[in-house]
């Protein structure tokens, strides 16, 4: 049967739900434009910066790992709420900082609640959204992690513009750094307030035994098959129990195929390197020779990039599916980032700031290098970065659903402290390597994809097998 659903109403849902993704890539963005002040503050090497860059991502490990058995225990509208205040509480004290080990400690208390959002508006969005239209609800939270990402690149260019530079002071004499992780608390604010706006997940609901607040929250979005969807859920649910580790076991010992494959997806999608373009790329185009106010209009550009294709992502992921987007990005990063590695490994090299040579890119040299930085944002934009938020809601079965999500959402957070902070001992060693090895991982990833990931375009979450 055809399904006649509310389409207004379920974009407003998702979307309220998907702002948690903005606080998400705020808080992992909002880095970028201070790094370079920080390590310069508080004289930190390269292995120190590249732990308090990614310092926040530990928390999104543990966020990320609770996140779904807490939701189904406590209901998904609380978790979001408790997450607002944590990167608030974050913001404020981030923006305090007097050395890079308490600045690390106030990232990973933001780290807590981007990895519970990374988990909960996903599986909220899944829960609520028609199958035909699942997709494209589920890439809102993408968009709205690359517009958070947007935002924070651009208040970081603002500050330092104003100020003069990243670590100059501003206002109250407080440099300019501390208002960029300061910036983030008014976001916080708003999403905690809109988060106790929108209704409790139907699922959660069945599961609580609470029947009609559930059909009345599935009215409001579907116009037909409300009883069916509502038996639908009822009967996964009475098969269900909380879900734990040992149910993402095969009964011959090991994790299931799809909780693998849900781990993989994870690991790949950062193991390309996207998120040392969104962490270092102002540090990164100003050690190859660009100004930091160059650098900085550079970074908002590419964010900009990454908006406009995870449009187009969201049109095209329930037309032609995940997996194709998935091969065709993956085939587009490896060409781009094996680009920029062979740039980068072939430009001549003079001594950085640090009296560290690095490579130097000019005239068609630092063109190519940039066009070829944003084509693989625009290939990771249109692919891996919404289809596999899409696929980790809608790709595990409702008994193992939480805790399979948890699991692959904290491999993906573990994926990218490992990536974010070896970037700069391996820009050190060359950044030709570094890019290198992203291309060499973007290459394994379509491998991946042609064999072993399943189409999810068109199915019911309580079809999944």
């Amino acid at each position: 049967m055809r399904e006649d659903y509310a389409a207004g109403k379920a974009v407003l849902l998702a979307a309220v739900a998907a702002l948690g993704g903005f606080l998400f890539g705020f808080d992992t963005a909002v880095i970028n434009g201070a790094v370079q002040a920080v390590r310069e503050d508080f004289r930190m090497g390269a292995g120190l910066t590249g732990f308090v860059v990614s310092a926040a991502l530990l928390g999104c490990v543990v966020g990320a790992y609770t996140a779904g058995r807490l939701a189904d225990r406590y209901g998904r509208i609380r978790i979001k709420v408790a997450a607002a205040i944590l990167f608030a509480v974050s913001a404020i004290g981030s923006a305090l900082a007097v050395g890079p080990f308490d600045l690390m400690a106030w990232r990973i208390v933001g780290g807590l609640a981007v990895g519970a959002a990374s988990v909960i508006a996903p599986a909220y969005i899944a829960e609520i959204a028609p199958a035909s239209i699942r997709g494209r609800l589920g890439s809102l939270q993408q968009l709205a992690i690359v517009s958070g990402i947007f935002v924070s690149l651009l208040s970081d260019a603002w500050l330092a513009s104003a100020a003069g530079g990243a670590g100059q002071p501003l206002f109250f004499g407080k440099e300019a750094w501390r208002w960029m992780f300061a910036s983030a608390a008014v976001p916080a604010v708003a999403y905690g307030m809109l988060a106790t706006t929108i209704p409790e997940s139907p699922r959660y609901l069945v599961a609580r035994g609470e029947l009609d607040p559930a059909r009345r929250v599935l009215s409001t979005i579907l116009r037909t098959g409300i009883d069916e969807r509502i038996a639908e859920i009822r009967r996964t649910v009475a098969q269900d129990r909380q879900s734990s580790l040992s149910d993402l076991k095969r009964p011959g010992g090991g994790l299931l195929p799809i909780v693998w494959i849900g781990i993989a997806l994870s690991v790949f999608q950062q193991f390309v390197g996207i998120n040392v373009i969104f962490y270092y790329s102002s540090t990164l185009w100003q050690s190859v020779g660009f100004t930091e106010k160059d650098a900085l209009t550079q970074t908002v550009i590419t964010s900009v990039t990454n908006i406009v294709v995870t449009l187009i992502a969201i049109a095209l992921i329930d037309r032609i599916g995940r997996r194709v987007l998935l091969l065709l990005g993956s085939a587009g990063m490896f060409a781009t980032l094996a680009l920029l590695a062979f740039l980068f490994a072939s430009a001549p090299r003079a001594p950085g700031a640090d009296g560290i040579l690095v490579p130097v890119l000019s005239g068609g040299t630092g063109r190519t290098a940039l066009i070829a930085a944003n084509g693989f944002v625009v290939f990771f934009g249109m692919s891996w970065g919404p289809a596999v938020w899409v696929l980790l809601g809608e790709m595990f079965n409702n008994k193992i659903r939480g805790t399979a999500l948890g699991v692959a959402a904290a491999a993906q957070w573990v994926a990218n402290f490992a990536i974010s902070t070896s970037f700069p001992p391996m820009a050190e060693m060359g950044l030709g390597f570094a890019y290198g090895f992203y291309a060499a991982c973007a290459l394994l990833s379509l491998v991946f994809v042609l064999r072993f990931v399943p189409e999810t375009k068109g199915r019911e979450l309580e079809d999944m097998d």
